[in-house]
């Protein structure tokens, strides 16, 4: 954003003074105890969850496992989180660069200023969306069905936690969530949450209130992982608007969406950056969470960020979780190949299973499991379309093709793609009766899915999304 050279210079000199981030858990709410700690153990704290006892301590001490005190509940890695991997650039890397070098267009710059001001909700055009028919997964759940039958998602607020959103973008402006309790640009936190300006959500990444779908030019994608514009690419899927003439549509265009920032343009992010975002969905009204990112913590857990869906389960929360395109090497970030069992091999936080959690498998058009996707009879619930997915890209514009060099392409694919299907599909059925608890959703959601052979055993329902028997 703005601020982002600043963030990573401050990041670089920290690291360099202190090196190790950790996650430390205090059992005691007394702060004269907790400052002893720190002074005791030196380095640099800061809060995390004040909710959670949890605090962000970063040191250059390399002996952090065996330090002890009665005081701490546990001490964790900070861990990376990230984008997951978009198998059609994995597999096509070598001749997508080799391409993207001939055509000279390895630098071209995004389409569009970065951090802009945020607009206010517009009058729109009306008229079909000329672009719905290439939206294959919308038909394939019938969410015109849905569209027909339900107030569309109406009341229902949506946390996209991710790398952003494009709050400007055409099809989305209108259905931005709105912090009623602040003041636009007054300098004031008039709500008292903590944050400043917090019009449409929050930056976790930059730590500020434009959370803008920043990304990276083509070479960066393809090299190092970098955003293509997935957080807003997920949140046209959702909630896109519906019939204005523009471009496509969502599963519920009536939903209001809520951007929480916290992986940057590099398309990684921190677990202690993730929790205040889910932290503050749970806080904010969020009825429910999408989350298109994760990890690869072998058979580690992640316990605080277990600890913030769980939280965001107490007050009512459902949190939906891309069940992940293989697994990488988080040494050499390579990838260790597609089509993993997530029970065995857990990809987080896909593999917590928590009650309020729904793990999202992704499905092709022809309604087979995709070949990157993973999967787990347990912890993972069902399928979604999930492969050359159309959607809103930042710049008022649209994609399924993240690259496209004419010999060469690569798709929007991956189970980041199959969770906003689910997300979209949760906001129309509880916007049909706003009483309804979040199990309450969840259970009529899995309830009418429709079985299919291509999931049966890989799937805890055996099925794949369907809108079809809403009524």
């Amino acid at each position: 954003m703005n601020i982002w050279i600043k963030s990573i210079l401050a990041i670089c000199i920290t690291t360099s003074l202190f090196g190790q981030e950790y996650l430390v858990r205090f059992n005691t709410d007394k702060e004269d105890v907790k400052k002893s700690f720190f002074s005791r153990q030196g380095g640099k704290f800061e809060l995390v969850s004040k909710e959670g006892n949890l605090y962000k301590w970063t040191t250059n001490n390399r002996g952090v496992e065996g330090v002890w005190d009665s005081s701490v509940n546990y001490i964790s890695k900070n861990r990376k989180l990230h984008l997951f991997q978009n198998p059609s650039i994995v597999e096509n890397r070598a001749a997508l660069l080799d391409a993207l070098q001939k055509s000279g267009d390895e630098k071209r710059p995004p389409a569009y200023p970065d951090n802009p001001e945020i607009k206010a909700p517009s009058i729109q055009a009306s008229g079909l969306d000329p672009l719905l028919k290439s939206s294959w997964g919308m038909f394939s759940i019938d969410a015109t069905n849905a569209h027909n039958k339900t107030p569309q998602g109406k009341g229902i607020v949506v946390a996209v936690t991710d790398s952003g959103v494009d709050y400007n973008h055409v099809d989305l402006v209108n259905n931005m969530w709105r912090n009623k309790g602040e003041i636009p640009n007054n300098g004031i936190d008039d709500d008292k949450n903590g944050y400043i300006d917090d019009v449409v959500g929050w930056d976790f990444h930059s730590d500020d209130n434009k959370p803008y779908d920043l990304s990276m030019d083509l070479m960066d994608i393809l090299l190092q992982g970098g955003n293509p514009g997935h957080g807003t690419h997920v949140s046209g899927v959702i909630a896109a608007s519906l019939n204005n003439g523009s471009g496509t549509a969502g599963v519920a265009p009536q939903a209001k969406i809520m951007a929480l920032r916290f992986i940057g343009e590099k398309g990684e992010g921190s677990t202690d950056a993730a929790i205040k975002a889910i932290d503050y969905a749970a806080d904010n009204g969020a009825h429910i969470i999408n989350a298109s990112w994760g990890g690869e913590a072998g058979e580690e857990e992640d316990q605080p960020l277990k600890e913030a869906i769980k939280r965001a389960e107490d007050k009512g929360v459902l949190f939906v979780v891309a069940a992940g395109n293989g697994r990488l090497d988080q040494m050499s970030g390579k990838s260790q190949g597609f089509d993993i069992d997530n029970d065995p091999k857990p990809v987080v936080p896909a593999a917590f299973n928590l009650p309020n959690m729904i793990g999202v498998a992704a499905l092709d058009s022809s309604d087979q499991l995709a070949e990157f996707s993973n999967w787990g009879k347990n912890s993972i619930k069902l399928g979604a379309p999930g492969v050359k997915i159309m959607s809103t890209v930042p710049g008022d514009r649209y994609q399924d093709t993240v690259v496209d060099l004419g010999s060469i392409k690569a798709t929007w694919d991956g189970t980041s793609m199959a969770t906003p299907f689910v997300v979209g599909s949760l906001a129309v059925i509880w916007s049909q009766d706003l009483t309804q608890t979040a199990q309450d959703v969840k259970e009529r959601l899995l309830k009418i899915v429709a079985n299919t052979s291509a999931v049966s055993g890989k799937v805890a329902t055996d099925g794949r999304l369907d809108l079809h028997q809403v009524k």
